[in-house]
């Protein structure tokens, strides 16, 4: 899909506009926006709203053809909800969907969109969620697929209307979107390969075409390089299978050479049977995506790269199977980490604090300004927030809460959103051990807290936050697929620090 920016200037009017299809807001309320006031000269889309042919109610939609006074072949009619002085964020974005969902099936070759702005945003922030919402609306997840699903006829041009004095920030934010929906492309891509595809050798090779891409410095670290690092917290967990493991180092180097990079790490358990600790079979299919913060990583990286990003950014991404075998790590097994700190493995399936621990201490070399791991770690999480918020867990101090609040931050302006949780001392009495210096489980209460406590135990040396997307990162039942997040609130979050 190809986007654009059209500007307007004192000369100009929307009714002019050529177009195969001009899409304008209504209300509920009877009344109509800017643009629609002036496609209504012969009163026909305030008639169309007075009959009740459009409801107004945010997401509903009514095409008109051969509109008198406007130029463009159709007219999308969509509802923004109760009042034109108050237009909230999910009206807006309700809107929206019914148009790329209308504009996807329509003969037209290209459209232009031109809705009022939600009250407090502004025109990135619009653009963005339509360039989002349209490449959602044409995402296919049939890459296994003998038979691909019929192509869309839809448009395939769409221009987004902006003041002329806005141009180079119309310009910067289409630049922006796209780039960001490019990387949650990649990222649901990723998540929705089978798991005898996307190996970690796999998302190895995914890492150095990127590198190539756009220009990144890239490093694979096999098991022998591994064991020479004494990551044997990490290679417990592939024990059982017989895909080797990697470990994935990507630098976009976008900004001063001296400057600390951030660095992000993200947990790429690319099949997850619970090892030792076997699943249940229902629904296992699923742990395919248990990659996830692997995926919204390499996707964040791609996006910072099309960016351009002037920001140091590191990605770190160990990846493995956990699989039974004879060779498999059993509960109970006790195995030193790389920071030296020995762990007894009560349960087999508790397996993403394994590889993550390790690589949380890797990252130190770098002197990072900050690190956030991001990984789908616990269904605890999902019991607490559901499949809305993503958990956020840091330390509470100075440095800690203004990580947390860029986190959340970004999460707000971008409607991918996390929830901070606690970490404190007293959850970390249940990953007592009597045989080693913790246990890798710390019983079912409050299981992603303790699991963020797990972690937080090998970070001592730099700011660090914790990202929890197990409720976040995919869908399952009719919907199943990867959701392409925690992309947005990463990237947002690595654009707000580049300034």
């Amino acid at each position: 899909m190809d986007f654009s920016i059209k500007t307007f200037d004192a000369k100009s009017t929307v009714n002019a506009t050529k177009t195969g299809c001009l899409v304008v807001g209504v209300f509920e309320n009877k009344k109509l926006s800017a643009s629609a006031t002036a496609l209504n000269s012969k009163g026909e889309v305030a008639a169309a709203l007075k009959s009740g042919d459009i409801s107004g109610k945010a997401g509903s939609s009514l095409l008109l053809r051969s509109l008198d006074g406007a130029a463009a072949e159709r007219v999308l009619l969509v509802g923004l909800g109760a009042d034109e002085k108050n237009v909230t964020d999910k009206a807006y974005l309700q809107a929206v969907n019914a148009a790329a969902k209308m504009l996807t099936g329509l003969g037209a070759s290209d459209a232009v969109i031109d809705l009022p702005m939600p009250q407090g945003r502004d025109l990135s922030w619009t653009i963005r969620s339509n360039v989002l919402a349209f490449h959602e609306s044409v995402f296919r997840c049939d890459a296994m697929k003998s038979k691909k699903d019929p192509a869309t006829n839809g448009v395939k041009k769409i221009a987004f209307v902006a003041p002329a004095k806005d141009a180079a920030t119309a310009k910067l934010a289409l630049a922006q979107s796209t780039a960001l929906a490019n990387g949650m492309n990649l990222t649901k891509e990723l998540g929705n390969l089978p798991p005898n595809i996307c190996t970690p050798s796999y998302l190895a090779e995914t890492a150095k075409k990127i590198a190539a891409e756009f220009k990144m410095g890239v490093e694979i670290l096999d098991r022998k390089q591994l064991q020479a690092l004494k990551m044997n917290s990490f290679l417990s967990v592939t024990n059982g299978s017989d895909e080797p493991p990697k470990f994935i180092v990507l630098k976009h180097m976008g900004g001063k050479a001296k400057d600390a990079p951030t660095v992000l790490v993200g947990k790429g358990i690319t099949f997850d049977s619970g090892g030792i600790s076997l699943k249940p079979g229902a629904n296992m299919d699923e742990m395919k995506y248990d990659m996830g913060g692997a995926a919204s990583v390499l996707g964040t990286m791609r996006a910072i790269g099309e960016m351009k990003l002037k920001l140091n950014v590191v990605a770190a991404i160990p990846t493995c199977e956990n699989m039974p075998s004879g060779r498999a790590t059993r509960p109970g097994d006790i195995v030193t980490s790389m920071s030296g700190q020995t762990i007894e493995i009560l349960n087999t399936d508790a397996e993403g604090r394994l590889i993550l621990c390790d690589a949380l201490t890797y990252v130190e070399r770098f002197n990072p300004a900050a690190v956030v791991d991001v990984a789908t770690l616990t269904g605890a999480c999902v019991t607490s927030l559901g499949h809305h918020n993503s958990g956020l867990f840091t330390r509470h101090d100075d440095a800690h809460d203004k990580l947390a609040n860029e986190l959340l931050d970004a999460g707000k302006q971008t409607g991918d959103t996390a929830w901070r949780m606690p970490i404190e001392e007293a959850y970390n009495e249940q990953l007592k051990s009597n045989f080693a210096d913790m246990a890798n489980i710390g019983g079912p209460a409050g299981g992603s807290i303790t699991a963020a406590c797990f972690l937080e135990r090998y970070t001592k040396k730099y700011t660090w936050a914790h990202l929890d997307i197990a409720g976040t990162a995919w869908k399952s039942g009719s919907a199943k697929g990867s959701t392409g997040r925690p992309v947005p609130l990463l990237t947002t979050f690595l654009m707000n620090r580049a300034g």
